[in-house]
């Protein structure tokens, strides 16, 4: 039986479409996106302020750089935001050139390594893709994603996951655990054939994946739990 586990709400303000929550353990601090609106939360966890950045642009995820600085992935490329005063500057373009897409669900590998999904604006099939930002350098992992979701990786950095949404596929990746990048294909773990399409995961300590399901209706949320597979 699943554990029931306490929840509050963080914030009451509504968003058109949410992504990309994240938690900095050194700052205490959450962050989550807008894509829709161009907005970015963050929430002090201690105090329970969440303040709103306007960000002029669709974006879906970020990653901590340092102490001052954050990289956001938005519709166009990549971005390094000053926290100090919210200045974004461009540092590599990605899809710039094709106005009908934006980013989606991305990860940041334990090794550093920055896994982003892109789609179409209107979820076009097969418009999307995902990229892997590794030592400064953007590279394709895979072409003809229509809904990149639930990129998450194993506790020991060896094994990636992703789904394409509409597909109802969780595929699992052996990756080279000292670079986040793939060693081999992409191999089905689970065909999904309930309650809603297979969303956003999250990889456990236990190397169990929690997954929220996306359906028709607001109220129709699924999370389940799957064990991770061994690549040798």
């Amino acid at each position: 039986m699943m554990e029931q586990v306490p929840t509050t709400v963080l914030s009451d303000h509504p968003c058109h479409l949410g992504e990309g929550p994240t938690y900095d353990v050194i700052t205490d601090t959450a962050w989550w996106f807008d894509i829709r609106e161009g907005k970015l939360f963050e929430a002090q966890l201690g105090s329970g302020s969440v303040r709103i950045h306007e960000l002029g642009r669709m974006a879906s995820a970020l990653g901590r750089i340092d102490a001052e600085r954050q990289l956001i992935v938005a519709e166009d490329g990549l971005y390094i935001r000053e926290l100090a005063d919210g200045a974004m500057t461009l540092f590599c373009p990605l899809e710039a050139d094709n106005p009908m897409t934006r980013s989606n669900d991305c990860r940041v590998h334990q090794s550093g390594t920055f896994w982003i999904g892109t789609m179409g604006k209107k979820a076009e099939p097969k418009a999307g893709a995902i990229y892997a930002l590794h030592r400064g350098k953007i590279s394709t992992l895979f072409l003809g994603i229509s809904i990149p979701n639930s990129i998450c990786f194993s506790p020991d950095g060896a094994t990636g996951y992703f789904t394409d949404t509409p597909h109802a596929v969780l595929y699992a990746v052996p990756l080279n655990p000292a670079t986040g990048l793939p060693r081999g294909e992409p191999e089905v773990l689970l065909r999904h054939s309930g309650i809603g399409g297979l969303d956003g995961s999250v990889c456990d300590a236990d190397g169990q994946i929690w997954n929220a399901c996306w359906g028709r209706e607001p109220d129709r949320r699924l999370l389940a739990a799957r064990r991770a597979p061994a690549f040798a």
